[in-house]
């Protein structure tokens, strides 16, 4: 998150995230918003950031960091509001806000699923989950064509994936379309798709070999047979070991000795 903070004026923003929980002025807004975590205080912040986000005219950077905080906070309104910026994600008030420094393209959305991931706790004592699912769900559902810079797949907790096994199964049948017909991408699509792949492998690793299966078939780049690994990490199956020997016979040797250190590990 530290490449999007930044001083502002003095201003309702400061108030609410620029300042700790115990009243003290800080440039650290990570740590105000993940301090809340563990401080029931955040509660009272909660109606100013959403009157923020909401607000139309306020600056971008705010409303997308005041996105972020009541999203890591597990309240309806950043859930919301993560799922309103997935219906047309260009026109996202936020987008191009973060740029990726590798792709040179955004990375709003990567933040946005780490604040989804990062929710879980609190999700669950305000009975929010549902919520949280449903934005999960938006988030996976343009996986084919925006960037998550490795965090959505990684974030995907095995209830949540087993609940959105379709959502990943058909947006990663759709990346396949993409990769398939050489549309142009401004990514590593490839390893994007094999890491929502690899999101199911506790839950389904028939799916999740099958679906990197189909991945690397039309884009075996190395970075994406890599990533492949962590279905056999991640799954004790005689499926995944055949995987394993797929794996080290199309990959380069770091991709081999991966799937020897991930077969020692069972």
């Amino acid at each position: 998150m530290g490449d999007f903070v930044q001083e502002t004026g003095a201003n309702r923003f400061e108030a609410l995230l620029g300042t700790d929980f115990k009243g003290r002025p800080t440039n650290d807004l990570e740590d105000v918003i993940y301090e809340a975590l563990d401080d029931p205080r955040h509660r009272e912040r909660v109606p100013g950031l959403t009157a923020l986000l909401q607000d139309p005219t306020a600056d971008d950077r705010e409303r997308f960091l005041s996105c972020v905080a009541l999203t890591t906070w597990a309240e309806p309104a950043g859930y919301t509001a993560v799922i309103a910026a997935t219906r047309d994600p260009k026109r996202a008030p936020w987008y191009d806000l973060l740029v990726d420094r590798k792709f040179s393209v955004d990375n709003t959305f990567a933040q946005l699923a780490l604040a989804v991931g990062d929710s879980d706790v609190l999700a669950r004592e305000k009975d929010t989950w549902d919520q949280r699912t449903e934005a999960f769900g938006h988030l996976i559902g343009i996986a084919d064509s925006e960037y998550f810079d490795e965090k959505l797949g990684d974030q995907l907790d095995p209830p949540t994936a087993a609940t959105l096994l379709v959502s990943i199964r058909t947006v990663v049948a759709r990346g396949v379309t993409a990769l398939t017909a050489r549309n142009p991408v401004s990514f590593d699509l490839a390893t994007q798709l094999v890491d929502l792949a690899a999101s199911l492998s506790p839950v389904d690793a028939a799916t999740a070999i099958s679906l990197a299966t189909d991945v690397l078939a039309q884009d075996p780049r190395p970075r994406a047979l890599l990533h492949a690994v962590s279905i056999v990490q991640r799954s004790n199956t005689p499926e995944a070991r055949a995987f394993a020997e797929y794996l080290a016979m199309s990959g380069d040797d770091r991709v081999r000795s991966s799937v020897q250190d991930a077969l020692g590990t069972q």
